[in-house]
């Protein structure tokens, strides 16, 4: 499911749309591009989060994930 998540994610950033719908839980889920257009991390621990473990930090996310790539 891994592989889906991420190739349905690469699509809505190419196409620049704000999100993609979880083919699992059927929510909509917000894109790296989407977020990077933000400027700043909002602390809700967003998927797809672009912003430095640092700026997570600072922005009050509970629990800070690995630096991801920006696709």
């Amino acid at each position: 499911m891994k592989e889906e998540v991420e190739r349905l994610h690469k699509i809505a950033c190419v196409r620049g749309d704000a999100g993609y719908t979880d083919p699992s839980t059927g929510f909509f889920v917000l894109t790296s591009h989407y977020l990077q257009k933000r400027r700043n991390c909002c602390g809700a621990g967003c998927r797809h989060c672009p912003y430095s473990a640092e700026e997570q930090k600072a922005a009050g996310r509970p629990k800070i994930r690995r630096e991801q790539s920006k696709n």
